[in-house]
């Protein structure tokens, strides 16, 4: 017989939920307003040669201070187009982000 298994926590299931909701409305926002340049998803190379992959950007930029930029006006080193996010836009983007991150090549 098996032990019964104890019912989920449902504030860990709401959060949860809540995670996989805002993810799901920033990938939304990355294909609407980003993979015109960017490759945006799991796989692939930008359209733009000189944009970073998203599945990698947090190699390149902190979330934080990406959070920032993207809701004052993110200024890099490509040219990118006038974009507005509010910042429950920039929060679901970010979560997206958070769940598409391919871990660091190992260094030897």
């Amino acid at each position: 017989r098996r032990p019964a298994r104890a019912a989920p926590d449902p504030a860990a299931v709401s959060v949860g939920a809540e995670l996989e909701a805002m993810a799901a409305d920033g990938r939304e926002i990355a294909t609407a307003q980003c993979a015109a340049c960017h490759s945006v998803g799991e796989y692939g190379e930008s359209p733009n040669p000189q944009a970073p992959v998203f599945r990698t950007i947090f190699q390149r930029y902190d979330p934080a201070v990406l959070e920032d930029e993207l809701i004052a006006g993110i200024r890099v080193s490509h040219p990118m187009p006038d974009f507005q996010l509010n910042p429950q836009g920039v929060d679901e983007l970010i979560v997206y982000l958070r769940s598409i991150q391919e871990p660091p090549p190992a260094t030897h």
